[in-house]
């Protein structure tokens, strides 16, 4: 799947999870996700857990995460 494909299932709506970046308009935040796996959480008990959640859902996140990331400028304070 296309990366821009993927990061089409990252929805931003204000009356769903107070605007935070959900998967598909679903209640799951991105950074649910990322903190799941940052803890340990394998994509497989994330699958089980979430079981409305697929595995590009979870592709998803780590790219949406990824491009921020790569946005970010870091100046030098004097």
């Amino acid at each position: 799947m296309k990366k821009e494909d993927l990061l089409n299932r990252i929805t931003i709506n204000p009356e769903v999870m107070v605007g935070k970046p959900v998967i598909r308009g679903l209640r799951i935040t991105v950074e649910q996700i990322l903190r799941a796996l940052a803890g340990g959480v394998k994509v497989e008990e994330l699958l089980e857990d979430y079981p409305e959640l697929e595995r590009e859902d979870i592709q998803a996140a780590l790219i949406y995460a990824s491009e921020l990331v790569n946005e970010e400028q870091v100046f030098a304070v004097k």
